[in-house]
Order: C-alpha cells, then sequence, then structure tokens
C-alpha cells in the first residue's frame, strides 16, 4: 500500500468519524474534527483487531461509524461531473453504491498502519455562516515530512458531513473523476457502474470478505 494511500485512508477515517456525533453539530467544525478525530486514531493504535489487519473488523467499522455521516451522493455526483445529469434514478443510486464499497475496500485495511501519527490543525478560515468550510491539518509522523491534508465539509439540517478529502495537494473526488470519464467515455454509465462492481469484487476477494 503507497504513502498517499496510507494516509488518505487517516484522512477519510479521523475526519468521517466526526460526524457522528450530530449532538455537537453547533460545534466548529475544526473543533469538531479534532477532538473526535484524535479519539479514533487513538481507538485505531489501541484495538488489537484493527492493529492484526482484521479486515472485516474494519470494514464494518467504516460502515457502521463512517459511512452515515459522509455525502455519499454528493461525493459521487462530483466524481461523475456532467454525466451525473444523465444517469437515471437507478444508476446514480447503483453509482453510489459502488463508489461508496470502492472507498470502504480501498481505505479501510490502511487503518492498520496507524501507529505513531499525529495531526494537527490549522486556524479555520471562515466565518460562522458559512454552510461549507475546509478544515486543514497536517499528520505529524516519526519520520519524514508532515503530510498536508484538507476536509471539505457542509452544513446540512442534519449538521456537518465530509464529501472531499485532500492529500498532498490531491483532492479525492478529482483524482476518481478521469477514471469515472474514462469509463463513461467506453461504455456509458452502465459502463462505469460495471468497471467499479468488477473492482468492489476483486477488493472484496481479496480481503476475504464475502
Amino acid at each position: 500500500m503507497n504513502m498517499l494511500t496510507k494516509f488518505l485512508a487517516i484522512a477519510l477515517s479521523a475526519s468521517a468519524l466526526t460526524f457522528a456525533f450530530a449532538a455537537s453539530a453547533q460545534e466548529a467544525p475544526d473543533a469538531l474534527v479534532k477532538r473526535i478525530s484524535d479519539d479514533v486514531i487513538n481507538t485505531a493504535k489501541s484495538d488489537k483487531e484493527i492493529q492484526a489487519g482484521n479486515i472485516n473488523r474494519i470494514v464494518a467499522l467504516v460502515e457502521e461509524k463512517i459511512l452515515p455521516y459522509v455525502d455519499s451522493e454528493r461525493m459521487t455526483s462530483l466524481a461523475a461531473g456532467r454525466y451525473w445529469r444523465q444517469a437515471t434514478p437507478e444508476q446514480q443510486k447503483q453509482l453510489i453504491t459502488e463508489f461508496r464499497s470502492l472507498l470502504i475496500y480501498t481505505y479501510s485495511g490502511a487503518l492498520s498502519q496507524i501507529r505513531d501519527q499525529k495531526i494537527e490543525y490549522k486556524p479555520l478560515r471562515a466565518d460562522p455562516a458559512d454552510t461549507e468550510v475546509e478544515v486543514r491539518s497536517q499528520v505529524i509522523q516519526s519520520r519524514g515530512e508532515p503530510i498536508q491534508l484538507s476536509y471539505r465539509l457542509e452544513k446540512l439540517s442534519s449538521g456537518w458531513k465530509m464529501y472531499d478529502v485532500n492529500v498532498m495537494g490531491a483532492w479525492l473526488v478529482e483524482a476518481y473523476k478521469g477514471t469515472f470519464n474514462s469509463e463513461i467515455t467506453k461504455g456509458g454509465i452502465d459502463g462505469l457502474i460495471k468497471s467499479l462492481s468488477d473492482k468492489n469484487k476483486q477488493l472484496a476477494a481479496r480481503s476475504g470478505k464475502k
């Protein structure tokens, strides 16, 4: 697993888990991210199942604690770009499901790699009335330079939700947009759905999760 994937996993896990605390919706988004992500990192470090790489344990954690607080529809629609409006409601539903599964399989295993990392947060540049903000931070590790991380959050009636993550200058949604565009060009919306589904089956088989 390469370094980018490793720290993207940390970013997704640490930031997305913060939204499980809907009661804290009035808390500043940067304070919310810091408070809860610190707890998530500590949990990952101390959980023997996660440290051992138990993929079923990790996937279950992601599905239970992260996905309900990520705006999967917005994330998928941004990755699909202009093609999103061309998809039928059923195709949109399938795309959301497959893209969400891809993110789970691709990054959940990296949680077992969390060891001595710490996260430092930069001052939030936002007004109290803003409904979309970017929380900037960096991962401090015992070796190597800090890894720059940014999270895009939106405030909905249910509270703050994440819809994009930036690792070392690369936004997650933008990174997938090229792949989505290529698959749609070759085989249309159904071609993209099939491509994502096939990839998820490969990742599921590799992880041993049926």
